[in-house]
């Protein structure tokens, strides 16, 4: 299992495929093996997770995990704590309630780079920062739950996927780290590295271990996959139409009465 941290910067997209407008996550990382597992927005800075085995993509984007990710953002206004309360309880949004957030107030960091270009501010109203933990991946959702508290967010970090850390590992933006799977307990439980398997195959105990089902006739052959069609069939094996009896054959012209 190979895991690389990558502190995407601003306006990165995230994606291997080449744009013509913005840089993309192939700019920094050239691993074809590698596979992001949880996506940043163009507008979001920091830790992005990226790996070569095929399940761990959803082991740690998968709420019933309980793998926190930790968001520092900047808020325009000055945040209250009957805002934080309402994050803490879940916010209702319009793909549904959020589930509880973990929400603080917190001074601006120390360590924090300078983002380009920086942050428009209104001179008249105060910006502040919260430190947000979610295990929910939603699309823009730390955005969208701070805006629907009153206090729409400027600037998002991501700091942490788990014990994952951002901070501790000192990556300023565009720089990336491979990491020793062992050394954190998010990994203990990973699922086997499997390949795909699509729903046709048997899932179920007893089954036959993932390979397509092999159905048979009465002979214990194997059945020819497909169903005929009408015009496929034999005269013998056309389905007859049942009748009462009384059926008459149609004589009615189909064309103009005639004069």
């Amino acid at each position: 299992m190979k895991i690389v941290i990558l502190n995407k910067p601003y306006d990165v997209l995230s994606q291997f495929r080449e744009d013509d407008a913005h840089l993309t996550v192939s700019h920094f990382v050239h691993d074809p093996d590698l596979r992001i597992a949880g996506r940043l927005d163009m507008d979001s800075e920091g830790l992005m997770f990226l790996t070569d085995h095929g399940g761990l993509n959803q082991f740690i984007t998968n709420p019933a995990n309980k793998k926190y990710k930790t968001y520092l953002a900047q808020v325009d206004g000055d945040v209250t704590e009957e805002a934080l309360e309402q994050l803490r309880k879940g916010v209702e949004l319009a793909d549904g309630m959020t589930l509880p957030a973990k929400a603080q107030k917190i001074d601006e960091p120390e360590w924090l780079w300078e983002r380009n270009p920086p942050v428009r501010f209104r001179a008249n109203i105060p910006t502040s920062w919260v430190e947000i933990q979610i295990c929910e991946g939603r699309n823009r959702q730390v955005r969208r739950m701070t805006a629907a508290v009153g206090f729409p967010t400027l600037r998002l970090i991501r700091t942490k996927i788990g014990s994952i850390d951002l901070v501790q590992l000192g990556l300023q933006p565009g720089e990336q780290t491979e990491i020793e799977p062992l050394l954190y307990p998010d990994f203990k439980d990973v699922p086997e590295d499997k390949p795909y398997r699509s729903r046709s195959y048997v899932k179920k105990p007893g089954g036959t271990g993932g390979k397509p089902i092999q159905r048979k006739d009465k002979d214990g052959k194997p059945k020819k996959s497909g169903t005929k069609r009408i015009w496929q069939m034999d005269e013998n094996e056309k389905p007859r139409r049942k009748t009462n009896g009384t059926t008459r054959p149609n004589t009615k012209s189909r064309g103009r009465r005639p004069r």
